[in-house]
């Protein structure tokens, strides 16, 4: 790509073509990730449940559904947050005059980055802590359960300062009441 006529790389929303293109593909991977511990998981309940039938459990079927489910929570946690789809209740904000929201907005997002860092910060202390221990039935250490917390609280960190770059960038939004035709 070129650069722009002002000399500064092409940019689209306020953002750098590179930086959007580099988001899309991790969010596109982050969603096939998501799949596929969906469908792993699926899998090993189904044997699991299947094998207890039969009378002869693989016990190892329990604690691989545990390590999966965390991975897939934390995976589906990172997808909702980029994709802004995580619950959030707007009401009293939007009732707040044009400063008030924004300053709770950057409030907010500014809470979550550090929340973000710490649920880092916490995690990397855990892998350390639970590096030599192995799970019961897998030949696996137990540091992998607390694994994806670091990728999910260093992405909520980035989409936080993303946030609150974002915020203080753009005026308020228009909240959902004004964008609706209300018809009597």
């Amino acid at each position: 790509m070129s650069a722009a006529p002002t000399g500064e790389p092409p940019q689209r929303n306020g953002r750098p073509m590179m930086l959007r293109t580099i988001a899309g593909a991790f969010d596109k991977s982050a969603a096939f990730v998501c799949c596929a511990l969906v469908t792993a998981l699926l899998g090993c309940v189904s044997l699991g449940a299947l094998t207890r039938g039969l009378g002869e459990p693989l016990i190892w079927t329990d604690e691989l559904s545990r390590f999966l489910m965390v991975w897939l929570a934390v995976i589906g946690w990172v997808v909702a947050s980029r994709k802004r789809i995580h619950v959030r209740i707007r009401f009293f904000q939007e009732l707040l005059p044009k400063r008030g929201h924004k300053a709770t907005e950057l409030a907010i997002q500014s809470a979550m980055t550090l929340f973000g860092a710490l649920v880092t910060a916490y995690s990397a202390g855990l892998i350390g802590k639970n590096h030599d221990l192995q799970a019961t039935t897998l030949p696996i250490s137990m540091a992998w359960m607390y694994a994806p917390m670091v990728l999910g609280g260093a992405i909520t960190a980035l989409q936080g300062a993303s946030e609150v770059i974002e915020t203080l960038r753009r005026p308020r939004l228009p909240s959902a009441a004004t964008d609706e035709v209300i018809v009597e």
